[in-house]
């Protein structure tokens, strides 16, 4: 297992239950609804809500995927900082619930929580960020 520089190991988030029902198609409110602690499935939710100008549900449904999220990281061993790598699939739920919070905190003009949300991301994994345009 590698470690960045401050010795700090990577956490890895276990599967997630909702990606495959998400893959087959299944509409995201009733993956939610079977996995409520699904960070992807509250980030799609997000995400979707957004895309269609749902400012207000858009920031609801991230932050229910950050806190969800933040829940797995704690209980995969994860102590507040370090990396959570992109590259390991079932992190990206958590990943982009945090993008998706920091895009609609920004949309309201909570800027202190999108900044922070950003820089979070940053610092979680870079190459999250720049693929989720942060």
């Amino acid at each position: 297992m590698s470690s960045d520089l401050l010795g700090i190991p990577p956490t890895h988030l276990p599967d997630d239950p909702a990606s495959a029902a998400l893959d087959m198609g299944v509409a995201p409110d009733q993956v939610a609804a079977a996995n409520p602690t699904s960070s992807l499935a509250w980030a799609v939710l997000a995400e979707d809500a957004f895309a269609d100008g749902h400012v207000i549900e858009s920031y609801a449904y991230a932050r229910t995927g950050y806190h969800r999220g933040l829940d797995a990281l704690r209980r995969s061993g994860w102590r507040g900082q370090g990396p959570v790598p992109w590259e390991h699939e079932p992190n990206r739920g958590f990943l982009r619930a945090l993008a998706a919070l920091s895009r609609a905190a920004g949309a309201i003009g909570e800027e202190e929580e999108r900044h922070r949300c950003s820089e979070f991301l940053r610092a979680s994994s870079a190459t999250g960020a720049r693929e989720l345009g942060l």
